[in-house]
C-alpha cells in the first residue's frame, strides 16, 4: 500500500498489472499519469532528476531500488521523466543501467498538445514532434 497522507490510500496503489513500472521524478508525476487512467501498473518515484548543477547524482535517486523491483517478473520499465535537460539526463541513465535486464524499456512520447496551433509551439518541440512521429495505415 502506499500512503501519501496518514491512513488515505493512494489510488496507485492498486494496481492491477504489476509486470509494468513506470519511473517517475516525484509522487505528484505518478498522480497526474494516475488521473489519466491510461495506465494501471506500478510506479516507481525516483525522488528526483539527475542535475549535477544541483548537485543531484545518480547516488541522490533511488536507482538501486528500481533495480531491486527488476527481478520481481518486470516485463516492462515506462520512463516518464520530464522532457528538460535534467529529465534527458535521468532518461538516458535509466536506459543505460536497464539495458543489462531483459526486459523492454520505454519512454512517454514527447510531442504537440492538444488543441495547439503549430505557429504558437516551441521550435524543439515541433522538431521532436516531427522526429518521433508515427505512421498512419
Amino acid at each position: 500500500m502506499i500512503f501519501l497522507k496518514k491512513d488515505e490510500e493512494c489510488s496507485c496503489s492498486s494496481a492491477s498489472n504489476t509486470k509494468h513500472i513506470c519511473v517517475v521524478e516525484n509522487i505528484e508525476d505518478a498522480i497526474k499519469i494516475q488521473n489519466t487512467h491510461s495506465y494501471d501498473g506500478l510506479y516507481h518515484v525516483l525522488g528526483g532528476a539527475i542535475s549535477p548543477l544541483d548537485g543531484i547524482g545518480p547516488s541522490e535517486l533511488s536507482f538501486d531500488k528500481l533495480l531491486g523491483r527488476i527481478g520481481n517478473g518486470v516485463e516492462e520499465v515506462i520512463i516518464a521523466t520530464n522532457p528538460s535537460t535534467s529529465g534527458n539526463a535521468t532518461a538516458m541513465y535509466l536506459q543505460k543501467i536497464l539495458k543489462e535486464h531483459s526486459i523492454t524499456v520505454s519512454r512517454l512520447a514527447i510531442g504537440l498538445p492538444v488543441g495547439s496551433n503549430l505557429e504558437y509551439i516551441d521550435d524543439k518541440t515541433v522538431a521532436t514532434a516531427i522526429k518521433e512521429r508515427v505512421e498512419l495505415n
